[in-house]
């Protein structure tokens, strides 16, 4: 599982590294305070707490729910920073991914508190 789980950030970050050099992708020119922040943040940790969940009720260990949940959550962060990356879009945020990552994290050890 830890293997996969570094192969999968590998792609990630690859693909990020690679599209950086492309002319369509480009960087938006936010701030750490914009007002979609707490969005990226709620929906990472609602994520991350579902796919938590999910992977609780499929049995799986608390190591690979947290795994599944980080996983999923910042996955789908990744999806809409490259979507945001189109030259139609408002163009890939760092700020946005801090607070989707941020999110997924908290929702991850809010959910294994709870349980």
């Amino acid at each position: 599982m830890k293997q996969r789980l570094r192969c999968g950030f590998l792609i990630v970050l690859l693909s990020v590294i690679t599209l950086t050099g492309c002319q369509s992708f480009h960087f938006a020119n936010d701030n750490w305070k914009g007002k979609d922040k707490a969005q990226h943040f709620l929906f990472s940790m609602a994520t991350s707490a579902g796919a938590n969940a999910y992977a609780d009720h499929q049995n799986y260990g608390h190591r690979e729910g947290l795994l599944i949940g980080l996983s999923v959550s910042i996955s789908l962060g990744v999806a809409k920073e490259l979507y945001d990356s189109r030259p139609e879009g408002t163009g890939w945020s760092w700020h946005d991914f801090t607070y989707d990552v941020a999110g997924a994290v908290a929702g991850s050890l809010l959910y294994q508190q709870l349980k």
